[in-house]
C-alpha cells in the first residue's frame, strides 16, 4: 500500500500543467490520420469542416495545423481548394529537433559520434539476421552508385545517408531506424564545413563494401566488426582534420529541416 498521503498526492497531480487545446487537437489529428491508414498526399477535410467537426476556434486549429505542418505531418496547400494534405514525417524533421535539444545543453559533436559508434555496429549484427533481399540489394546499388558518382558530393552524402538508413531499416527496429537516420543528418558535418576528398570517399565506399558482405554472408559478430572499423575511421578523420569541429558545441541551425 502507497504511503504518500492524499495532499501530497493531489500537490503532485497539481503540478502538470494541462495542454493547449490546439496540443490535444493536433494529437486527435495525428490519431485520425494513423487509424484511418492515410497515406501521403491525402487530403484533408477544409477549414470550414473542421472548425464544424472539432467544435474550436479558428485561432486554435490554425495553430494546431501550423505546429503539424512544422513537425512535417502536414503540407498546407495555398489558393483554391487548398487545405492541409498529409505528409510523412522524415528523419530530418527528427534530426532537428534533436539539435535544437542538443544546442540547448551545449553538447558537442563528438557526443553524436560516441552514440554512433554504440549504435552502428548493434544495428549490423541485428541486420546480419534479419536483412530481406530487397534491402541487401539496396545496399549494393547504394555503394554502386556512391561508386559510379564518386566526384559528386552531394551523390556521395545522399548514398551515404541511404546506405547507413538501410542497415538500419534491416535491423528491424523502428525507433533504432529513426534515431540512426536522424544522427547521420547531423553526423553529415558538411554545415561545419567539414570535406570529403575523393581519397577519403573511395575508402568509406571500400568500408561500405566490407560491412555489405559481412551481412550478406549472414555474420554478424563481422558485421558488427565491420562496422565499428566504419564508423570509428569516421571519427579518427574528423579528429585529425577537423579537431575543432569534434569538440564544438552543436547548433540548431546547422540541421537544415
Amino acid at each position: 500500500m502507497s504511503t504518500t498521503s492524499p495532499q501530497h498526492r493531489s500537490r503532485g497531480r497539481a503540478s502538470h500543467r494541462p495542454r493547449k487545446t490546439a496540443t490535444l487537437l493536433a494529437q486527435r489529428i495525428v490519431s485520425e490520420i494513423a487509424d484511418r491508414h492515410l497515406e501521403p498526399g491525402t487530403a484533408l477535410p477544409s477549414e470550414r469542416e473542421m472548425l464544424e467537426e472539432y467544435g474550436v476556434a479558428r485561432g486554435t486549429l490554425r495553430e494546431a495545423l501550423r505546429f503539424l505542418e512544422i513537425q512535417g505531418v502536414i503540407t498546407i496547400k495555398t489558393g483554391p481548394g487548398g487545405g492541409p494534405i498529409v505528409a510523412q514525417p522524415k528523419s530530418r524533421h527528427f534530426a532537428s529537433i534533436i539539435a535544437m535539444l542538443l544546442q540547448l545543453t551545449h553538447t558537442s559533436f563528438r557526443s553524436v559520434l560516441e552514440a554512433r559508434n554504440v549504435l552502428e555496429p548493434a544495428l549490423a549484427r541485428m541486420a546480419a539476421t534479419r536483412i530481406t533481399d530487397e534491402q541487401l540489394a539496396a545496399l549494393e546499388e547504394s555503394v554502386k552508385a556512391m561508386r559510379e558518382n564518386i566526384e559528386d558530393s552531394e551523390h556521395f552524402l545522399a548514398e551515404n545517408e541511404r546506405f547507413h538508413a538501410t542497415i538500419a531499416e534491416a535491423a528491424g527496429n523502428p525507433v533504432f531506424s529513426l534515431i540512426i537516420s536522424s544522427l547521420n543528418w547531423i553526423a553529415d558535418a558538411t554545415p561545419l564545413s567539414v570535406e570529403y576528398p575523393p581519397k577519403t570517399r573511395q575508402a568509406i565506399c571500400k568500408e561500405h563494401s566490407r560491412i555489405i558482405k559481412a551481412i550478406a554472408a549472414r555474420d554478424p559478430d563481422r558485421a558488427a566488426a565491420a562496422m565499428a572499423v566504419h564508423i570509428g575511421d569516421f571519427a579518427t578523420y574528423l579528429e585529425r582534420n577537423y579537431p575543432q569541429v569534434v569538440d564544438a558545441p552543436l547548433r540548431w541551425d546547422q540541421i537544415d529541416p
